[in-house]
C-alpha cells in the first residue's frame, strides 16, 4: 500500500475552515501510536474520523521508546502472563504489515554470575515465552553456551559469563510506525491535522458532543462538532479528564525512560543485546545503521511534559552499566553523539516502584461519554485500538441504529508496504543500492531509504531524478523534504529532522551537514519569513545542544 495521498499543511488555514462545517462520528485527541491505531481501526469501520495532535505526530512518547515491537520478556518475571501472550503476538502481526518499519532482530540474553536470570529458569522462560508468544521456525529460542555466546558477541565478560538466551525481536521506528498508521487511515477518510491543540469540550444534554480548539501554527480557534470523542493525548490524558470534569477513579503515573547513542566504533556490539545492571534492572544495547544505542532507565516524573530531557545522572547512569557488562568498553560521557527521553503514561498502582506498574492500557469513560485509554506498550497498539473503538462502535450501533463492520487492522498493509515477506524488503534494498551506487550513495544510504520509507522510497527517487544539481547527498534530503512536506504533513524542519527521518537520533552529523537545504525546501513551500526562519534555526541548534552534550558545564 503506497499509494502517496497528498497530506499536507501547505492549504492548512482552509482545511481547518472546511472542518469545522462537518460534524463527525468520531473526533480522537491525541496524534500517538495509539491515536493513529484508533483513526485507522475507527475509519476502517466506516466512521467519519478527525483526529487532533497537540505538537508534531509522535512528539510525545511515541517518537522517544526503545524503538522494538518485543514481547516483553521482562513481564514473565511479574507473572503479567496475558500481557507476554497479547504483544507476543502482536509483533508477527505488526511485522505483517509492515516489513519494511518492523525488522526481525535477535536479541541475546547473557547469563552471568550473580546476575538476575538463571540458565534452567532462563530456559524454561524463554520457552513459555515462545509459547504465550506463538513463536515458530528459526525464531524460537536457543540457549547457548559460553563459547556460542562469546561468538556471537565477543564484548561479552568473559570471566563471568555462563552462557546466553537468544531469542527473537523486532527492531522498529516509533515514529515511523506512527506516521503510516496516520497516512493509511487517510485511505478510509480520515481527517488529521498536528499542531491542533483541544482546549475545552462542546456538550448537549450534558454528553460530549465536539471540541474547542486552537490552531498552534496560527493562533487561530475552532470548534468542531462530533457524536464521541477517544481521549488518547498519552502523557497528557489527565489534563484532558480534568477539562472535562471526569478525573475520577485511577489516574496516570508517569515514569522517564532515557536512551543515549554512540557511534558504532565506541560501542561495536554485534547484535542486541538484553543485559543485568548492578541494581537489578535490565536494559539494552541495540546496533542500527552507524551508531549503537542503549536504555533505558525507568525512573518516577513530574516536572515539565512538554521538555523532557535527559540530565547528566540518566547519562551517567547508562554509562556506567555499559562499562560494567562490557569489560573491554570504556564509555565516556563525550562519547554521547545524541540521546532521547519520553515519559511512559503508566496506570498508578499504589505502593509500586516505577519499574513494578503493569505495562497494561485501561479505558475510562466518563459520566459525559468521554473515553479516554492509558496505559499500554507500543506493541500493543492495535489491540489496544481495537478495544477502544469496540466500546465506541458498540455505543453508536445502539444510539443510532446501524452496523459498523468489525476490525480488520490485523490485515490492512500499512503505507510504504508491498512487500509479500521481509526477504523482499532485503531484496529491494540491493536494487535501490544497485540503482544509486554510480551517484556515490552506499549501501547505508539505501538501507536507510527502504527501512524508513518502504516502496515510498520510488517518490523520493523520482523527486530526486528532477532536482538539479552536482551534490547527490544534498538532493536526496531535498527530495525527503519535499516528500515530507507534500505526503507527510511536516511544518517545519523539526518535523523533519527529528520525527520524518529520525536524524537527529541516529545521523545527527546529517542535520548538521544538511541543514540548510532542508530549511530552502521549507521556506519555499510555506513562504516563511526571514524571522520565522531564524526561529527555527534556534529551535534547531537548541535540540542539538540539548541531545547531544553532556558536558558538566552544559547548564
Amino acid at each position: 500500500m503506497s499509494e502517496n495521498i497528498a497530506f499536507s499543511n501547505v492549504d492548512r488555514k482552509n482545511n481547518l475552515q472546511k472542518i469545522t462545517k462537518d460534524t463527525y462520528d468520531l473526533v480522537v485527541i491525541g496524534g500517538g501510536i495509539t491515536g493513529a491505531g484508533i483513526a485507522l481501526d475507527a475509519s476502517s469501520r466506516g466512521m467519519k474520523v478527525l483526529l487532533l495532535e497537540k505538537g508534531d505526530f509522535a512528539s510525545g512518547t511515541s517518537s522517544k521508546s526503545t524503538k522494538l515491537i518485543h514481547g516483553g520478556l521482562r513481564y514473565l518475571k511479574q507473572f503479567d502472563f496475558w500481557l507476554v501472550k497479547e504483544v507476543g503476538s502482536e509483533r508477527a502481526i505488526v511485522h505483517k504489515l509492515a516489513p519494511h518499519l518492523v525488522i526481525p532482530e535477535k536479541m541475546l540474553l547473557p547469563l552471568i554470575e550473580g546476575g538476575s536470570y538463571g540458565k534452567w529458569l532462563t530456559s524454561i522462560g524463554l520457552k513459555v515465552y515462545d509459547i504465550l508468544a506463538q513463536v515458530s521456525g528459526d525464531d524460537k529460542r536457543q540457549m547457548l553456551e559460553k563459547k556460542e555466546a562469546m561468538k556471537l558477541e565477543p564484548l561479552l565478560p568473559k570471566k563471568i559469563l555462563n552462557g546466553a538466551g537468544y531469542y527473537a525481536e523486532y527492531r522498529t521506528d516509533d515514529a515511523r510506525l506512527t506516521l503510516e498508521n496516520l497516512k493509511t487511515s487517510i485511505q478510509f477518510g480520515a481527517q488529521l491535522f498536528n499542531y491542533t491543540k483541544v482546549t475545552d469540550f462542546i456538550y448537549e444534554d450534558e454528553q460530549v458532543a465536539g471540541v474547542k480548539f486552537t490552531d498552534e501554527a496560527f493562533g487561530d480557534e475552532y470548534s468542531v462538532s462530533s457524536k464521541y470523542v477517544i481521549n488518547a493525548a498519552g502523557p497528557w490524558v489527565d489534563e484532558l479528564r480534568s477539562v472535562n470534569q471526569s478525573k475520577k477513579g485511577k489516574r496516570l503515573h508517569l515514569t522517564k525512560g532515557v536512551h543515549l547513542v554512540f557511534p558504532k566504533e565506541k560501542l561495536p556490539v554485534k547484535q542486541s543485546i538484553y543485559f543485568d545492571i548492578p541494581d537489578g534492572r535490565m536494559m539494552f544495547a541495540i546496533p542500527r545503521g552507524k551508531v549503537t544505542y542503549i536504555g533505558t532507565t525507568d525512573t518516577n516524573y513530574n516536572l515539565d511534559k512538554d521538555h523532557v530531557t535527559t540530565d547528566i545522572a540518566d547519562a551517567i547512569y547508562l554509562v556506567s552499566a555499559v562499562n560494567n557488562m562490557f569489560p573491554d568498553i570504556e564509555l565516556e560521557l563525550d562519547d554521547i553523539i545524541s540521546s532521547w527521553a519520553g515519559l511512559r503514561p503508566l496506570i498508578h498502582e499504589e505502593g509500586k516502584s516505577a519499574s513494578e506498574l503493569s505495562r497494561k492500557d485501561e479505558i475510562f469513560t466518563s459520566d459525559t461519554g468521554l473515553v479516554s485509554i492509558a496505559g499500554g506498550k507500543l506493541t500493543g497498539y492495535r489491540k489496544m485500538a481495537e478495544r477502544t473503538v469496540n466500546r465506541i462502535a458498540k455505543k453508536m450501533e445502539e444510539d443510532h441504529d446501524i452496523e459498523l463492520k468489525h476490525c480488520t487492522t490485523d490485515k490492512i498493509p500499512l503505507c510504504g508496504n508491498d512487500f509479500k515477506k521481509f526477504k523482499h524488503v532485503k531484496k529491494y534494498i540491493g536494487q535501490v543500492q544497485e540503482r544509486l551506487q554510480a551517484d556515490g550513495f552506499t549501501k547505508y544510504d539505501a538501507w536507510y531509504l527502504v527501512t524508513t520509507y518502504g516502496k515510498q522510497t520510488e517518490s523520493i527517487l523520482a523527486l530526486y531524478a528532477n532536482i538539479k544539481g552536482d551534490k547527490p547527498k544534498e538532493r536526496m534530503i531535498r527530495a525527503e523534504a519535499q516528500f515530507a512536506i507534500a505526503h507527510e504533513m511536516a511544518m517545519n524542519p523539526l518535523d523533519f529532522f527529528i520525527r520524518r527521518t529520525g536524524r537527529l537520533y541516529f545521523d545527527i552529523d546529517s542535520v548538521r551537514k544538511y541543514k540548510e537545504p532542508v530549511f530552502e525546501e521549507f521556506q519555499k513551500a510555506y513562504n516563511y519569513s526571514a524571522e520565522e526562519m531564524e526561529a527555527f534555526s534556534k529551535a534547531l541548534e537548541a535540540q542539538l545542544k540539548e541531545h547531544s552534550d553532556f558536558s558538566l558545564e552544559r547548564g
